[in-house]
């Protein structure tokens, strides 16, 4: 066959492979577009729907404007083989736009980029990679990840940690410190803020330009593949933040790619992001679901994350999320039925093909079943973060303690809706930045009774229901809030509390993997029991945590005052022995106790609705956590 009939076979498989594209099927579009390694050289596929002309220019061509690009038909892509391209080289788009204006633009597909402030995309095929995560991967497959310990050490890679000179570590040298240490704290997962190309530091990940391309400030993909496989074998997972609502509009990047309206809405009042300076994706149109749902298959499949959390998900499903004008949808609601119609699509696509992996939503309002199935009306998401429930007991626990009793319900109203949703306890990034203080530095009080305070909303999140995240930083009581260009304050573990603290957390989260009680029922009202949430004068609150086994089981004491309370009585469900396994004021912790409780007999007394009791110490603003040691009768917890 000569070069007209490969060109002409080439075409024909283009064109079929590009309907899909336009159809909005096309989930693994990143194999053909972009570019992508031939037998000689790279192949280079753009879309570029209304361009009049496409070159391909970069260190193969000395950038002139030699070789045109071939539009396939009318699928709105242009083509070009280039027997000269050579991994490394760098490239762009030279584009004459729909108007006659010339402009030169990255590949919204590439794989790699020049380091900034240099902007060009990188001639970088996919690595052909031998995995030896196989173990990790096929016991996610056999787990039950509702029932299972989750707790996530939520990470900004470039300000983690810094050198003596200021720059921050590289993948690699993460991959050394980082995973030991996680591993070592007691968590399960690491997920990271936005990896993908983006320019400017202070938007932290969250305005991409090249959503195919680790940024080229962390290092290279096949140094990622082999965090995560080096995590994996550590026995831990990683995630990743996701943004597939709005991207970066500077000029040279995706922003009215072919002088129209392409990757974003028509209609300006839609495609003008406000509140972050970008513009929304056009979620309703089908390349553009193409081009989202492959790059979420992408990450997923060649970088073998655990899951995505997806951000900013109300500004997906409101058409007056933003700040401006705004036109209600053909029911004259300000839902975007686009965006649900897209999320649906996402989650259902994912979880064809990974059905083990995690999909959760950062999603700030009350809409209803966020991770409920989709055939249920749902938007498919297995997990949500519970902003409600941060947002109360941060500012629970910010306020001075003794106006706590007035306000008691922000402490208690999450047990109204906790199993509406599968929910994830965050204190992450969000709550550290723009002058919010760090976790430290909010809790009310002297140095004393601020770690008090954080010991005590710490262990308030690991026993309420709900999966959990924390920022980094907080598990040492970093007193500085969070800057994105500095490295985390390690030299305060010189101090004796911080460095208790530090303690105090590592052994909080081997309480929570040891205690099944804690996650085996986190999305069921079997799994706790509430014995006392209406005592606002005192600020105690009492509950059961449940696990399968009638005998797994934790009754949890909760005093969120710094006033000590004597011959505390409690109901519980069975006659017998109970140990005292966890109370934050023990010293090992941090605390002033030196002496635990240790094991408490029942009483013969009916107390909160149970028929036996315990009597203790309650400390000043902790909480107590009781254990069956050796009781009796058990079968299953009275409700």
């Amino acid at each position: 066959m000569g070069e007209q009939g490969n060109r002409a076979e080439a075409h024909k498989e283009l064109t079929d492979t590009f309907y899909l594209f336009n159809e909005g099927t096309l989930f693994d579009s990143y194999l053909t577009m972009g570019c992508s390694a031939q037998a000689e050289g790279f192949r280079f596929n753009v879309w570029a729907p209304n361009a009049q002309t496409v070159y391909l220019v970069g260190d193969f061509n000395d950038w002139a404007e030699l070789d045109e690009m071939e539009k396939i038909g009318e699928t709105g892509v242009f083509y070009l083989d280039m027997p000269k391209a050579q991994e490394g080289h760098h490239y762009k788009y030279k584009i004459v736009q729909a108007d006659g204006t010339t402009v030169y633009k990255i590949d919204p597909y590439a794989l790699a980029f020049e380091v900034r402030p240099k902007d060009a995309s990188v001639v970088k095929g996919l690595p052909d990679r031998q995995w030896k995560d196989g173990l990790w991967l096929a016991n996610r497959r056999r787990r039950e990840i509702y029932s299972r310990p989750l707790n996530i050490y939520e990470v900004h890679l470039s300000s983690w940690k810094h050198h003596e000179d200021g720059s921050w570590y590289t993948i690699r040298e993460l991959q050394d410190e980082l995973i030991p240490y996680v591993k070592e704290m007691g968590y399960t997962h690491i997920e990271f803020m936005p990896l993908m190309e983006h320019p400017l530091d202070a938007s932290w990940g969250y305005q991409a330009t090249g959503f195919f391309g680790l940024s080229s400030k962390f290092g290279t993909m096949e140094e990622f593949q082999d965090f995560v496989e080096a995590a994996h074998q550590a026995n831990l997972g990683v995630l990743m933040d996701w943004v597939p609502g709005h991207f970066n509009r500077n000029a040279y990047g995706m922003a009215y790619y072919d002088g129209t309206p392409q990757f974003e809405y028509a209609d300006q009042n839609r495609a003008d992001n406000n509140r972050w300076g970008t513009l929304n994706f056009d979620i309703g149109k089908s390349q553009v679901r193409s081009f989202l749902i492959s790059n979420a298959l992408f990450w997923i499949e060649q970088f073998h994350l655990d899951g995505l959390r997806v951000d900013a998900v109300s500004n997906m499903l409101y058409l007056d999320y933003d700040l401006g004008d705004w036109i209600p949808n053909d029911e004259g609601t300000n839902v975007n039925k686009e965006g649900v119609e897209f999320l649906q699509l996402l989650n259902k696509k994912v979880f064809e093909r990974h059905p083990d992996v995690l999909m959760m939503a950062e999603e700030s309002t009350a809409w209803n079943k966020v991770t409920h199935p989709v055939h249920e009306g749902g938007l498919g998401f297995n997990y949500k973060w519970n902003m409600g429930w941060m947002n109360d007991t941060l500012k629970f626990f910010e306020m001075d303690p003794i106006h706590r009793k007035d306000h008691f319900n922000l402490i208690t109203f999450s047990f109204m809706y906790t199993f509406n949703e599968n929910f994830i306890l965050p204190f992450s990034h969000d709550e550290v930045v723009h002058g919010k203080k760090s976790m430290m530095h909010k809790m009310h009080g002297d140095r004393y009774n601020q770690f008090a305070g954080l010991r005590t909303i710490e262990t308030y999140r690991m026993v309420h229901p709900g999966k959990k995240l924390q920022f980094m930083g907080a598990e040492f009581g970093q007193f500085l809030e969070w800057r994105f260009d500095q490295g985390l304050e390690w030299d305060s573990l010189n101090d004796d509390m911080n460095a208790r603290h530090l303690e105090f957390t590592r052994q909080l989260n081997a309480f929570y993997q040891e205690h099944r009680a804690l996650w085996e029922l986190d999305h069921s009202s079997e799994g706790i029991q509430i014995l006392d949430a209406d005592n606002k004068a005192e600020s105690v609150l009492y509950f059961i945590r449940q696990g399968k086994n009638p005998r797994d089981f934790l009754i949890i004491m909760c005093n969120f005052v710094p006033v000590e309370r004597q011959n505390v009585r409690i109901g519980v469900p069975y006659k017998g022995q109970y140990e005292e396994v966890w109370n934050t004021e023990w010293a090992d912790l941090g605390g002033t106790w030196t002496e635990p409780q240790g094991v408490k007999r029942t009483l013969e007394a009916e107390v909160h609705g149970q028929p036996h009791a315990l009597e203790f110490i309650l400390p000043a603003l902790s909480i107590v956590v009781f254990k069956p040691k050796r009781v009796y009768g058990v079968n299953k917890i009275t409700k």
